[in-house]
């Protein structure tokens, strides 16, 4: 049936204060030690194309690669890697924020599957210029777990944005 039977929100501002606390979140999901296993997702670079698919003036390139860098100092990998990836996440995720945002939850998450695993790949490359050595291919299960959260993680983030101005019990609205 397709969109006609969606329900259409009119949502309110999103909060500068809520953009940096969902990054600060994310940051911190990617300090715990789960990071580290087979399948564990990337959540600042989730967070990344979220924000810069829904809020692209406000989560720009210079956020994403600041982002990186604070993930590069955490994972003692080679300074610039995760910043490189991020940054280009958020250039693509930026790039196609108008034509995502028309689609339902589950097609905007095949939409940034590839962004995802471009990220990881160029991680890969970098890691395999440096040191010599590319990651398993098992590398790449991480984008489809991020991506089977994509639902969870934009209903997480726009919830905010979905409560009624003033309420009133008498409006459905």
């Amino acid at each position: 049936m397709g969109s006609a039977s969606r329900p259409h929100y009119i949502l309110l501002p999103v909060s500068p204060l809520f953009i940096a606390f969902s990054l600060t979140c994310a940051f911190m999901l990617n300090l715990l030690p789960w990071g580290q296993w087979v399948g564990a997702p990337d959540f600042v670079a989730l967070c990344l194309v979220f924000w810069g698919i829904q809020q692209p003036r406000k989560v720009g390139i210079g956020v994403a690669f600041s982002m990186g860098l604070l993930m590069d100092v955490h994972d003692a990998t080679l300074l610039g890697e995760h910043a490189l990836s991020y940054t280009l996440l958020s250039y693509l995720a930026i790039m196609i924020h108008r034509r995502v945002l028309w689609f339902p939850v589950v097609t905007q998450a095949m939409h940034v599957f590839p962004l995802l695993v471009l990220a990881q790949a160029i991680q890969a490359v970098v890691r395999f210029m440096a040191i010599g050595r590319a990651p398993p291919w098992l590398h790449f299960i991480d984008s489809a777990v991020a991506v089977a959260l994509w639902p969870l993680i934009s209903w997480l983030l726009l919830a905010p944005q979905r409560r009624a101005i003033d309420r009133d019990h008498t409006r459905p609205i």
